[in-house]
């Protein structure tokens, strides 16, 4: 008899069925995986022993052959231990073979029988809920499956308790989610003095959902303003804290089953690899990168032109596209990736070109052949170029008396253009200016004045490409949102221009 157990394994945030079949036979005991198994799946039958032994179970003294099916399809993970253990199980008559198909099932077990939680087991519990089946998971895991909503989920500490629920001798009550309620200490814009232009341009990117570059000296400021935009970004919708929360998920930083309420913000080092950067891992393995961990955030890269070329490069199609594909020879896996980019850079390799008294002794070349590590592609894919200067204006005795304005203020603001274009886009596939395109850049963000005419004449001046003339017109779009405007007029396209001076400042 040939007994069978629904597991999973996973493809980025999807899940892919796969059908765990044991067959008990007489023959010389043996015990054997096999379905392009990893090294992980074939240690299974030693925890799986182990773990049956410590609540007073033998392995038959038989033939015990376990396949994963598909058999043309590679599994990674620890988590199909469970799946094994409960097929096993089911083919000696101790959980009934009929209602365990009724589940899908993923666990690590430990030597002492210990259901071990493991990772994915939000979009497991998705997946199963789409299946119209319940989930068998770790007690641990519980909390994090519960968010799925789906009302038939089994989180056992041991395999013991889970025998006794199905024998009646005791009742597993399915898990309740937990609602974190821990206040979220985003830093104050208030602590930054001064920098009026560049927090107005922040401002602008957190309204529209705008890629912003940031450049100047050291000790400006540019890392400080960075780190406060998730303070003036809205709150996130409850899709899209699922959306994060699955991703966070696949990459085990689920804590305590709580999901994930702070907008995502990543800072990866320079020193990031490409993998580390879209996503990557050893086979079909792949784990989410930096860019799919700040989906629905805000990715920082500083010091950008000390990221390795390639990594930057990476970035051009996530940016456009909003998700990421890794191909591999045996499998192509997306991640969603939509993220909003924001960098930081010296003007030169010293950082104080321009500043008589500080610039090294190559300079101009410097800042030349600084400069040209970031490639014109990727500098066209910022909305906002902005100048963060040293400013001499503030001395000490003028800090206390100075009244910067908090993120709290600037966040009702940027609220208020949110809403805007959430109406004005409702039943479109966009969700902010950002993402303005085609017909409907034509219908909402060309102007109704002669800010074409000026638009057209610093296309010609500045050699701007179409892309550049459509994110000027996007961002243009949003600082009337700002106003309360409901077109787009002259003195928008200025302002939009004046956040692309890097054009003819640096690269000059």
């Amino acid at each position: 008899m040939i007994v069978h157990v629904a597991s999973l394994t996973f493809n980025g945030i999807e899940i892919i069925d796969v059908d765990v079949q044991v067959q008990i036979a007489p023959g010389i005991p043996n015990f054997t995986i096999v379905g392009l198994a990893d090294k992980t799946i074939a240690e299974s039958r030693e925890r799986v022993k182990a773990a049956l032994s410590s609540i007073g179970l033998a392995l038959p003294a038989k033939k015990i052959l376990v396949n994963l099916a598909p058999a043309d399809l590679v599994k990674e993970g620890s988590h199909f231990d469970l799946a094994i253990a409960c097929a096993i199980l089911s083919s000696m008559k101790i959980l009934p073979a009929e209602e365990i198909m009724e589940y899908l099932i993923l666990g690590e077990l430990s030597l002492d029988g210990t259901i071990l939680q493991v990772n994915g087991v939000l979009p497991a519990a998705i997946g199963a809920s789409m299946r119209d089946k319940g989930l068998i998971c770790s007690k641990y895991n519980g909390v994090e499956a519960a968010w799925s909503g789906n009302e038939k989920i089994l989180a056992p500490e041991n395999l013991l308790e889970l025998i006794n629920h199905f024998k009646g001798s005791q009742i597993l009550v399915s898990p309740k989610t937990e609602f974190d309620d821990t206040p979220i200490n985003y830093l104050d814009l208030k602590d930054i003095k001064g920098q009026k232009i560049a927090k107005r341009a922040l401002e602008i990117a957190a309204a529209g959902g705008h890629n912003m570059l940031m450049f100047g000296p050291p000790g400006t400021g540019k890392s400080m303003l960075a780190q406060r935009l998730p303070s003036i970004l809205p709150n996130m919708s409850a899709k899209e804290i699922l959306e994060c929360s699955t991703i966070a998920s696949i990459a085990g930083l689920i804590q305590g089953g709580k999901l994930t309420r702070a907008r995502p913000f990543r800072a990866p080092h320079h020193s990031c690899s490409m993998a580390a950067m879209v996503g990557g891992g050893i086979g079909k393995k792949v784990r989410p990168g930096e860019i799919s961990l700040a989906h629905n955030g805000v990715l920082f890269l500083d010091e950008l032109p000390e990221f390795p070329s390639n990594v930057i490069e990476s970035l051009r199609q996530p940016i456009e596209t909003g998700e990421v594909l890794i191909s591999r020879a045996n499998a192509h896996i997306k991640y969603p990736a939509n993220f909003q980019l924001i960098a930081a850079m010296n003007p030169c390799k010293c950082g104080y070109i321009g500043d008589s008294h500080k610039e090294c002794a190559k300079a101009p070349k410097c800042a030349n052949d600084y400069q040209m590590r970031i490639s014109g592609p990727i500098m066209d894919r910022f909305d906002l170029h902005i100048e963060v200067a040293a400013s001499n204006v503030y001395h000490y005795e003028n800090l206390e008396n100075d009244q910067e304005e908090s993120s709290a203020h600037i966040a009702n603001r940027v609220l208020a253009a949110r809403n805007i274009q959430s109406q004005r886009y409702d039943g479109y596939n966009i969700q902010t200016n950002n993402n303005l395109d085609g017909q409907l850049l034509i219908d909402y963000a060309l102007p109704v004045d002669d800010g074409l005419e000026l638009l057209k004449q610093a296309t010609v001046k500045f050699r701007l490409s179409m892309r550049a003339h459509n994110r000027v017109l996007r961002v243009a779009r949003t600082i009337a949102d700002l106003e309360g405007a409901n077109r787009v007029y002259k003195h928008h396209i200025a302002e939009a221009l004046c956040y692309r001076n890097i054009d003819s400042k640096v690269l000059a």
